[in-house]
């Protein structure tokens, strides 16, 4: 996620600038490529969908996209009633907010993103605050962006620590304003996400004190897509995601490509990070088709997706930011990672390494 505001135009010209050409696959070509619109945010997690587009993979699927860019996840999901957007990626509190509201339908993961969702502190309260969480932030300001997953690193973090949310002064505000308000002095710990964890750690030395990963929380991004759009449009949710999953293969089998795109993507977006930023978003986990196929699984009980959207369910219902614990497979599918995996032309497409 950001930490300025976007303008939807300089991603798409940067895109265009770069763009070159491949070779069709003509396996998967159309007389008439399909319309989509993908919806994103600028995020590590985005960098596939903008390989895709440099490299002119949506074409070589029969795929016409359109990218469409949000802020945060509330925006986007609130885009779905509109048709704003039919096929993307997003954090997982807005996919389960948004099939309780939207019928929005989870079909494929961005990557594991809880080592990257977490409570930074400045360099002088740090040492402080590792000897004694407790203590030092009980009755403290804490700067949060309400319903995302820097909220819910966070809890997870004050439950380890022996705190509840009521203990604490939780301070909400947007992810830019989050950013900007800590940089001026505001609040003991800053509960967000990367970029905003690296801008905060330049910016003011802040650090992480804990992390979802530490905390227990995994916190999984999620690829979407609107129910109705998928239910009339099987094929090119499947493309959509092969296209995702070439990228992904890539990105894992070209570690040099991988850090010189994620340079360019971020900067493009105004975005700058040095080396050690750059490996840190690298070294969170994504996931290729066969990975993903088995993360969806529900060969042995519940797949391990719907445990960790459950245990983000479970704790959206303690807040009040939802009524129920949606069961999963009414939002969880792995349906058309298996469209995908079932055809051998979109199979061998998404598991392409070049």
């Amino acid at each position: 996620m950001p930490h300025r505001r976007l303008r939807r135009p300089t991603f798409a010209l940067a895109l265009a600038a770069a763009a070159f050409a491949a070779s069709p696959l003509p396996a998967l070509a159309q007389p008439a490529p399909t319309p989509i619109k993908i919806s994103y945010q600028v995020a590590y997690w985005a960098l596939p969908i903008f390989l895709a587009t440099e490299k002119n993979w949506w074409a070589e699927a029969g795929l016409k996209p359109e990218l469409v860019a949000y802020p945060a996840g509330a925006q986007q999901i609130a885009g779905a009633p509109s048709r704003s957007w039919d096929v993307g990626g997003t954090g997982s509190p807005p996919a389960v907010l948004g099939a309780q509201r939207y019928d929005i339908v989870t079909i494929g993961l961005t990557n594991d993103e809880s080592a990257t969702n977490a409570l930074v502190a400045r360099a002088d309260k740090l040492a402080a605050i590792r000897a004694n969480p407790a203590r030092e932030v009980k009755g403290q300001q804490i700067l949060l962006s309400p319903n995302s997953t820097g909220e819910y690193a966070t809890m997870a973090c004050l439950q380890k620590w022996g705190l509840k949310r009521s203990e604490v002064n939780i301070v909400p505000l947007a992810p830019a304003q989050l950013v900007s308000a800590y940089t001026g002095g505001n609040g003991l710990l800053a509960g967000t996400w990367a970029p905003n964890t690296y801008t905060l750690g330049d910016q003011v030395g802040a650090e992480t004190v804990c992390s979802g990963k530490d905390a227990g929380a995994r916190v999984l991004g999620a690829l979407i897509t609107r129910k109705e759009f998928a239910q009339q449009n099987p094929e090119a949710v499947a493309k959509f995601l092969a296209v995702y999953l070439r990228a992904v293969s890539y990105q894992k089998n070209n570690p040099a490509e991988f850090m010189a795109a994620l340079r360019k993507f971020f900067e493009a977006n105004g975005i700058k990070l040095n080396d050690g930023h750059l490996k840190s978003e690298m070294a969170r986990p994504i996931f290729t088709l066969d990975e993903q196929m088995k993360l969806f699984s529900r060969a042995a009980g519940p797949s391990v997706v719907d445990g960790a959207f459950d245990a983000l369910s479970g704790y959206l219902k303690s807040v009040g930011t939802i009524t129920d614990i949606p069961d999963a497979k009414t939002y969880i599918t792995g349906q058309y990672l298996k469209l995908v995996d079932d055809n051998p032309t979109l199979k061998a497409f998404a598991n392409r390494t070049q």
